[in-house]
């Protein structure tokens, strides 16, 4: 397979961003990929899954993370293929829906995670949301932030539809520039941090792929999964949920998640962030915070 990795030192010194790189090589069905993941706090603590999406990799949890710690929890937030450190396949063709979501379920196997908090957001959502009802024993809780199902039965929103044509226009996206308009208050350093994966289109294959593999018809890879996972959430889920909302967000903002609350059995009235957009990650503490003392109420 024809692939890149970025070269280490394009994340040095990155804000905020002081974690110690891990790694997982030739998980099942990847071709021999090697996955670069975050691993922070007690090994035998309680896992909070922290899943990124589009154009984004571990970095944007790097404001969440120390208040998991504080909290007494694991933090384990892989980067995709494709993204952050992670290996890059160039052929956008490798990055399928079963690609990604695949790589997920053995990363959970091959690091026996258990009493798993699922944190997701974007894409993180659309996989992420498909793993606990194939391995229900290991997920306990949820913390969802603006994202979706994928079921390929519902239209694709116009939001949605205006971001996939800027992506497909974009093959060398300014990430940074994206970040900086998207995130109010970001420095330029954070933004750059954002593109450090990244030294050159060469680079974003996967980044470009995503927005084309959202199902858009009820045959498209993912949908039959996602419909199934839409059901679970509805009738199997007995653990906890808590939601954060980005109000600013223009694509998978408060009617997409008041719609996805409706999904998830018993899910409690939700954050909702005024300022935030779609990478709510970016507020930070608050929304650890809120979701623990949620949890113990």
């Amino acid at each position: 397979m024809d692939l890149l990795r970025t070269p280490e030192d394009r994340f040095a010194n990155l804000p905020d961003y002081t974690f110690a790189p891990h790694y997982l090589e030739a998980l099942p069905g990847d071709g021999g990929l090697r996955m670069h993941y975050l691993d922070e706090g007690a090994p035998d603590a309680p896992v909070a899954l922290c899943l990124h999406g589009q154009p984004t990799w571990s970095y944007l949890y790097r404001k969440m993370i120390p208040a998991f710690i504080a909290a007494g929890m694991r933090v384990i937030a892989p980067d995709l293929f494709g993204f952050g450190r992670s290996d890059k396949p160039v052929d956008e063709a490798v990055y399928t829906f079963t690609f990604h979501r695949e790589s997920l379920l053995r990363l959970v196997e091959r690091l026996d995670l258990r009493n798993i908090t699922l944190v997701c957001q974007d894409w993180g959502g659309l996989l992420g949301l498909t793993l606990p009802m194939d391995l229900p024993d290991r997920f306990t809780r949820l913390i969802i932030m603006n994202t979706a199902l994928a079921t390929g039965d519902q239209p694709l929103g116009e939001g949605f539809l205006a971001w996939r044509a800027f992506n497909n226009r974009s093959p060398d996206m300014d990430i940074a520039g994206l970040m900086k308009r998207s995130v109010k208050g970001i420095s330029e350093a954070e933004a750059q941090a954002y593109a450090a994966p990244y030294p050159d289109a060469r680079y974003k294959s996967g980044v470009r792929r995503f927005p084309n593999l959202v199902p858009d018809n009820p045959d498209a890879e993912g949908a039959a999964l996602s419909r199934r996972a839409r059901d679970w959430w509805r009738t199997q889920w007995s653990g906890q949920s808590f939601m954060a909302i980005g109000m600013q967000d223009p694509v998978l903002g408060p009617p997409v998640m008041r719609a996805m609350r409706r999904l998830i059995r018993n899910c409690p009235e939700p954050l909702e962030l005024a300022d935030a957009g779609h990478f709510v990650q970016e507020a930070g503490a608050v929304i650890v915070e809120r979701a623990l003392e949620s949890f113990r109420s």
